[in-house]
């Protein structure tokens, strides 16, 4: 990937907006995937999984390889 706003990038938020964690997922990043999942899974018991939903989003959207 050549870093933010590239295709892959973009293609990690879009798969993290339907499932949190997918688009960490698909950029090779297993651990942070399974916590984006599972925190946003246990928030969205008292309403507030959207708060984690959205920053998975964002973090695809923005992550850079170092």
């Amino acid at each position: 990937m050549a870093g933010q706003g590239s295709g892959g990038n973009v293609l990690a938020a879009i798969c993290s907006f339907f499932i949190p964690g997918l688009g960490q997922l698909v950029q090779g990043r297993v651990l942070a995937a399974l916590l984006f999942f599972v925190s946003a899974g246990v928030l969205w018991i008292v309403l507030l999984g959207w708060i984690m939903h959205l920053w998975s989003v964002i973090d695809a959207a923005r992550w850079t390889p170092d």
